[in-house]
């Protein structure tokens, strides 16, 4: 788990980012391309982990049961703000993703933008996302990751530093971070960037025996 430090250097820069985010990370193609991918369904309950400014939910359909959380009160105010601006009705809660405020089993599936590469401790926000997603629960992740099987570069360790202390991390490996959660990569493809940012679908290991499943790209 993070420490308190941590998690107040994140309030403060995204409290300080908030004003611009939409310029710099609004994304808007790649956050369709998730949320297709994700496929939402009428009626299900979907939650948006690091919800930002709310970029993602002009991608999500008006037929859900949307839960919007994130650590920085500036930025939930800003989800507010575009929900009431769409018509959308969200539950938009200031919370930390590493312990989740929310049942276990209660939603249908979670949407993590920009999140994972982020968030102090990563396993610790996906074990939480695991513990609150029903069985058979979905995820779609958009984010920068270091290709898989390998160590990430001396160059890119390097550049790390700077990354990672104004915004993320460039050098962690999602499907590592996803399997000890019980997660399965159902998709990947690469986004942005050559492959620096990328989207991947994945479900609970629960799913049923004998389904389909792409190869990373």
């Amino acid at each position: 788990m993070p420490t308190p430090l941590a998690n107040a250097w994140n309030r403060l820069r995204y409290t300080v980012y908030a004003p611009l985010y939409d310029r710099v990370a609004g994304f808007g193609p790649q956050r369709h391309r998730a949320v297709e991918l994700l496929d939402p369904r009428p009626g299900e309950r979907i939650l948006i982990a690091g919800a930002g400014t709310g970029a993602d939910l002009p991608w999500l359909p008006g037929d859900v049961d949307i839960v919007a959380i994130d650590l920085t009160p500036a930025m939930v105010r800003r989800t507010e703000a575009r929900a009431a601006a769409l018509g959308m009705r969200v539950d938009a809660r200031v919370m930390d993703a590493h312990a989740l405020e929310l049942p276990p089993a209660s939603f249908d599936a979670v949407v993590l933008h920009l999140i994972l590469a982020v968030v102090p401790d990563p396993q610790a926000a996906i074990h939480e996302v695991a513990r609150v997603l029903k069985p058979k629960g979905r995820i779609v992740v958009f984010d920068k990751f270091a290709r898989e099987g390998r160590p990430a570069s001396l160059l890119r360790r390097a550049a790390n530093v700077v990354t990672h202390a104004l915004f993320s991390s460039i050098t962690r490996h999602l499907e590592p971070l996803l399997a000890g959660a019980g997660f399965v990569v159902t998709h990947r493809e690469p986004s942005l960037f050559g492959g620096l940012f990328q989207i991947a679908t994945a479900r609970l290991r629960s799913a049923p025996a004998g389904e389909r499943i792409e190869a990373p790209a």
